[in-house]
């Protein structure tokens, strides 16, 4: 590793020439986990071989396989031999592809599996059109394009988070060495900032929660699952390279996989090695801090240290905290709108009382570990008011970027192991609440966030209120059962000044709502700590079919930050995507006859 120096500022290269010669390649060198975890052994049941994933290999789905909790180690394979009415001799190779709880009945939680399965004869069981019964997807990732030999503009990643590092990674194993930009620190020296602010109330801007290698996911719950559609499983690409980069193997099968911070750190540095290995490029300490467009054409973006980096495809992959390099962008005539979010505090509750609320006496199952939930009210005054990054077993963090303000967000180790449960109870807002421009919603944000400040002291301690007293009006004075994980401290007094009126009336409905549906949601030692305002970006940089700006060629809004995804998973897919776009632009194919 090296530091070097152009202009005045300092900022952190990262080359195959810098990196280390001892540090690990995983990527290059190792195979997939893909192929062999998750198979059960079938021993005692036939000398067949491993899991075949040949995309021209046969394999049936079967899907909804329901067994009990405690289900004997044979039950799944004979449970697959009866739906498939076969014969224990037919059977090749059993996967699982996907395993959940349905906790819908606590007194009868069970599992519900997806497996692959191989059988001498697949066509045969498929000709007998069997429910829930179907060839095995495939899921091998493709790469579109390869870059070309006389590679002569080198594509530009700003910004190091979740969607930036799929993006540099499927460009670099594309062969086309991504120069990767990233504001804040390597992910370990990033870390250090941030206990900073956690254990000494001080907050370096350009290295916190939201800024530095691995971006504002790294600081989570690690949340690997996402609703949206995935026709062409990029999130199975996403799995299988966290696990070669030493993800737990079990988030290729478990149907809510997370990580946890502090495994996140190990694998983004290992990720970060193989793309320098592949020709990719670091420079960390580094803002975007200006662009050269000609006639509608990104030619070059600056560097904070004044200098200037020439290409023709920069992939916007900023984040929500980015204000400054959204003002640029703004200044520079890029389109932007403004997009609804929402705002609201984080409630901590013990986990002993969510596990019975969700599991009853399965509560401290060693297999269903600690217990989430998802809760959404519709207010009567027409607000929605909903559970957000939950937290099972974590602690709510200081997540500000900016001096003198205060913002909250939830975070989880991969054991989930903390006394406390954690979600954000927020509001959704939409533009009309913050008239102005696509800037106005930062404004919005910043005004919140200002007034927690205040309202916790001005010290980077955040104001807090027990449920009880939220709920009857009155400023809370001292703790009860539930004591704050929030670090540098939180301080008790009225959270009714620190959001909107709307959104307090809809919250104070919102909250006995809750509790119907989890008993204990409401007690009145429950713990709300504010304000948590950075749930989603609140402007959209609008692109086209080909993933470029409506109006400025050559850059590609991605990810959160742009307003096309929300969460670690999302934001790698849409990584991907954008990636892919710009691959084939490169090399002159278009998308629609790839």
């Amino acid at each position: 590793m090296i530091r070097s120096t152009i202009g005045a500022p300092r900022f952190t290269r990262v080359t195959a020439t810098t990196q280390g010669a001892n540090d690990s390649v995983p990527g290059c060198t190792r195979p997939s986990h893909s192929d062999h975890f998750g198979t059960i052994a079938l021993a005692t049941a036939t000398r067949s071989t491993a899991f075949n994933t040949k995309p021209d290999g046969y394999m049936l789905r079967v899907t909804d396989l329901v067994l009990p909790l405690d289900h004997p180690e044979l039950a799944l394979r004979d449970a697959v031999l009866k739906r498939l009415g076969a014969h224990v001799d037919e059977l090749r190779s059993l996967h699982v592809f996907r395993r959940g709880y349905d906790a819908r009945k606590k007194s009868s939680i069970h599992w519900v599996y997806t497996v692959d399965v191989a059988l001498r004869d697949e066509p045969a069981a498929l000709a007998r059109r069997l429910p829930k019964v179907a060839l095995t997807p495939d899921m091998v990732y493709r790469f579109v394009a390869r870059a070309p030999t006389d590679l002569t503009s080198r594509p530009v990643v700003i910004g190091f988070g979740p969607c930036g590092l799929f993006a540099a990674l499927i460009l670099a194993q594309s062969g086309f060495r991504p120069i990767i930009i990233e504001r804040g620190k390597m992910v370990r020296e990033r870390t250090k900032d941030t206990f900073a602010l956690w254990r000494q109330h001080r907050l370096n801007p350009e290295s916190n929660v939201q800024f530095g290698e691995g971006g504002a996911g790294t600081f989570s719950d690690g949340k690997l699952w996402t609703q949206v559609g995935d026709p062409k499983h990029y999130g199975r690409k996403v799995l299988e390279e966290f696990v070669k980069a030493d993800a737990p193997p079990e988030i290729l099968y478990v149907s809510k996989p997370h990580i946890g911070t502090f495994r996140l750190v190990k694998m983004i540095e290992q990720m970060r090695a193989e793309i320098v290995a592949l020709g990719g490029e670091f420079l960390f300490e580094q803002r975007v801090d200006g662009l050269d467009i000609v006639n509608g054409q990104l030619r070059k973006v600056q560097l904070s240290s004044g200098d200037w980096i020439s290409t023709r495809h920069a992939i916007l992959a900023i984040g929500h905290s980015a204000r400054d390099t959204f003002q640029v962008l703004h200044d520079a005539g890029v389109f932007m709108e403004a997009k609804p979010f929402s705002v609201g505090f984080r409630i901590e509750h013990p986990q002993s009382l969510i596990d019975r609320a969700r599991f009853g006496k399965f509560a401290g199952h060693a297999e269903l570990g600690a217990a989430d939930y998802k809760l959404v009210h519709h207010a009567s005054n027409g607000r929605s008011v909903y559970s957000f990054c939950m937290c099972p077993g974590g602690t709510v963090i200081a997540a500000t970027s900016e001096e003198g303000r205060v913002v909250t967000n939830g975070m989880s180790q991969y054991s989930r192991n903390e006394r406390n449960a954690n979600a954000g109870i927020v509001v959704g807002i939409t533009p009309q609440d913050y008239p102005g421009g696509p800037l106005a919603g930062i404004a919005f944000q910043r005004e919140l966030e200002a007034r927690a400040f205040q309202l916790g002291g001005g010290d980077y301690c955040a104001p807090g209120q027990l449920v009880g007293d939220f709920i009857r009006q009155r400023p809370s004075n001292n703790f009860g059962s539930v004591l704050p994980s929030y670090k540098p401290g939180v301080r008790l007094g009225d959270l009714a000044p620190a959001l909107p009126g709307f959104a307090i009336e809809a919250m104070r409905e919102a909250l006995p709502a809750f509790d119907r549906q989890i008993h204990g949601f409401a007690m009145d030692d429950a713990l709300l700590t504010g304000v948590e305002t950075r749930t989603s970006s609140p402007l959209r940089i609008r692109r086209g079919a080909d993933f470029q700006s409506v109006s400025t060629r050559g850059l590609y809004p991605a990810g959160e930050g742009a307003g096309y995804a929300g969460g670690i998973m999302s934001a790698a897919i849409d990584g991907i995507r954008v990636a892919e776009a710009v691959a084939q632009a490169i090399v002159g194919v278009s998308r629609e006859h790839a």
